[in-house]
């Protein structure tokens, strides 16, 4: 049997020895044979120490995998199965930056909503559009995992312009679940939820513990004060009788959108401490795990990499890829073309739904129309979305600004004008299609 070739593009992360876990878990049901672990010269030394700590787990496991290290991408895709891409154009200090600059004008800074996660994308999808052709000449039959972020938008590009095969994937569901099943006292096996939406934007429409709906009990807890939410997101609670009217089970990152006011002022107020952002948290966190990283004993994924936000990204994509090799047909939630799922949105749009994936790629189960008191924040996001793909590509700066302008979490046009020259001018080395349209 021909042994898989896994590229992942990206590959100095710290997520990456979650990717090798992941690879270990399922060594029975994928017969990998290589992996290259790609970056840019300024990752180097990152990529080392990751790339050592991956073939130390595949050795302590018993595993013949080759891991191979690049700088140059072709030879890394050519002919490669599977493609892995978890970037960060720019680095967190560009994270920092996304962060900072909405909040010089009292605007929410976070990295994949609003006016951050607008930015982030800018600088993301032209590097993802020239991968994507070197995918479609060197790895045509490649399928694409995504969780770059922000990755609903990411998908939404490369449906949009390339002929790759794409799955974007976001770890927001399998946290919702892991807490849903944390706050019933049961494993998350038996938890289901029925999620709705888009990418940093999906409702937990229906709850089951063993095929029994238990919504209202998920919602009660809520309402009584339980935590549901993230490490990159504070830990606000959310009003009981707005839950109720509600009626699903909001993510984490609903707390933006639902509760914007009470966010910036938490941001602001620890921003003001001189406790930075959350870049500023991660940069911390990504030392350590890289000092544990890099001991020479260690063959296991360690501990500290749950500190990070994105945990468990890294395993749900190989569970992914299992699921497309094996043709198994499991339920993912993965941001997946529209195709009248939901019925209240254009076919040709990403969303984020549950899939059934097999060999063919991911299948969204029927959603029908959304809820009205869902609708038209889904319709505004979605446009927002569409709008930065427009402008990311074309770099043209009135399709950026009006993107800006329909993020709702944008007070005005005015405002939006102000942080986009900001965006522009401090991110000047990367928005190079924009610098040429001017």
């Amino acid at each position: 049997m021909k042994g898989l070739k896994i590229a992942v593009i990206g590959g100095g992360s710290s997520y990456t020895p979650e990717l090798a876990d992941g690879f270990i878990k399922r060594a029975d049901r994928l017969p990998v044979s290589e992996i290259w672990l790609v970056d840019i010269e300024a990752g180097r030394e990152k990529l080392g120490i990751v790339a050592a700590l991956a073939k130390r787990m595949f050795a302590g496991a018993g595993m013949n995998i080759e891991v191979k290290t690049a700088f140059e991408r072709t030879t890394a895709l050519e002919n490669a199965d599977y493609v892995i891409a978890q970037f960060r154009v720019g680095g967190l200090w560009a994270r920092a930056l996304d962060e900072q600059i909405p909040m010089r004008y009292r605007v929410i800074g976070q990295e994949t909503t609003g006016p951050g996660g607008f930015a982030k994308a800018l600088r993301t999808i032209p590097v993802m559009l020239d991968i994507c052709r070197d995918i479609e000449k060197h790895a045509p039959k490649a399928w694409l995992i995504n969780f770059t972020n922000p990755s609903g938008i990411i998908t939404e590009m490369v449906h949009r312009h390339t002929n790759v095969k794409i799955i974007g994937l976001c770890n927001v569901p399998i946290g919702m679940v892991s807490n849903v099943a944390r706050l019933l006292g049961v494993e998350s096996s038996r938890i289901t939820i029925d999620f709705v939406g888009l990418n940093h934007l999906i409702w937990g429409k229906d709850v089951y513990l063993d095929g029994e709906k238990v919504t209202e009990r998920v919602l009660q807890y809520l309402c009584d004060g339980e935590s549901m939410t993230m490490k990159n997101i504070p830990d606000l609670k959310m009003d009981a009788d707005f839950l109720k009217s509600l009626g699903m089970i909001p993510c984490p990152y609903h707390r933006y959108y639902y509760m914007t006011e009470e966010i910036l002022e938490e941001e602001l107020k620890e921003f003001n401490k001189g406790k930075g952002t959350r870049a500023t948290q991660v940069m911390e966190v990504e030392k350590e795990l890289f000092r544990v990283y890099n001991n020479i004993q260690l063959d296991k994924k360690p501990e500290q990499l749950e500190k990070r936000g994105g945990a468990f990204y890294s395993d749900a994509a190989v569970s992914l890829i299992s699921s497309i090799y094996n043709n198994s047909k499991d339920i993912h939630t993965v941001n997946v073309r529209n195709n009248g799922t939901i019925s209240s949105l254009p076919d040709d749009v990403v969303i984020e739904a549950n899939s059934v994936v097999g060999s063919s790629g991911a299948r969204p189960l029927a959603i029908g129309r959304l809820d009205d008191s869902i609708n038209g924040l889904v319709q505004t996001v979605k446009s927002y979305e569409l709008l930065t793909v427009k402008a990311a590509v074309s770099g043209d700066y009135y399709t950026a600004l009006q993107a800006l302008i329909c993020n709702p979490l944008v007070k005005s046009a005015n405002t939006a004008k102000m942080i986009l020259g900001d965006i522009l001018k401090e991110n000047e080395n990367y928005l190079t299609q924009f610098r040429a349209k001017s």
